[in-house]
């Protein structure tokens, strides 16, 4: 299960990316982009444990320091390279058919420019560059949900990105606004996956006690690496 949430996770990156208007490339070994990826994005993900550190660095620009690296399977070394591991994270599963708890907020789609304004809103704590990263192009891409969480008032207490690819749904950006429990992100978004599908995504430290209270486990490790080099020839 982890190589379909690794390439669940890329698969990601790439519609943020193209969103961005700057599409990464998908090879046999890694996902790359050679034009500096949005925000919080990385720059390669590693698509098998085979990756080699030339799959990922030759194509991404290094022109500047802080480029990343996500290794999918946390076999590279990159401390040679310049790199400095930024953190590490446990891959999650969760099996298709699991119930769902209920929950107090109302979850729906989020559909609109306006609904999605206000949902990364919430999402960034009031950030306005956080926010920007999620452009209105993300609502036309058929394999990108958007989901968020209601209270009766209408504001927003919590949201994920779900995103489809062959056999599984991933969960990213998911949050809970203060004084929400973050369990109750996770029961609220996954109420709108499909219940044939198996669920990923990945979590570390306090948020991912969270996601195993649902029925996901642990399936494997990845490591994120920061470069803190200049010189692109490095």
């Amino acid at each position: 299960m982890i190589m379909e949430a690794v390439h669940n996770n890329a698969e990601w990156c790439q519609a943020m990316c193209r969103a961005h208007g700057r599409p990464g490339t998908f090879g046999p070994r890694a996902w790359t982009s050679d034009r500096r990826t949005p925000l919080y994005y990385p720059d390669a993900v590693t698509l098998t444990a085979e990756a080699s550190v030339r799959d990922v660095l030759d194509g991404i620009d290094r022109s500047a320091p802080g480029a990343s690296v996500k290794d999918g399977f946390a076999t590279l070394d990159l401390a040679g390279e310049g790199f400095q591991p930024l953190f590490e994270a446990q891959w999650i599963h969760r099996p298709a058919g699991l119930p769902v708890p209920p929950v107090d907020a109302s979850w729906r789609h989020v559909r609109t420019p306006r609904e999605l304004t206000a949902w990364a809103t919430a999402w960034s704590g009031g950030d306005p560059d956080e926010a920007a990263l999620f452009r209105a192009e993300l609502l036309a891409d058929p394999a990108t949900r958007i989901v968020g969480g209601y209270d009766a008032d209408g504001r927003i207490v919590g949201g994920a990105v779900l995103s489809a690819s062959a056999r599984v749904t991933g969960v990213s950006n998911l949050f809970a606004t203060e004084g929400t429990d973050p369990a109750a992100a996770w029961a609220g978004c996954l109420g709108l996956v499909d219940d044939d599908r198996p669920v990923v995504g990945y979590e570390s430290g306090d948020d991912l006690p969270p996601a195993l209270s649902l029925g996901f486990r642990e399936t494997g490790p990845l490591r994120v690496w920061l470069d803190t080099a200049s010189d692109s020839g490095s």
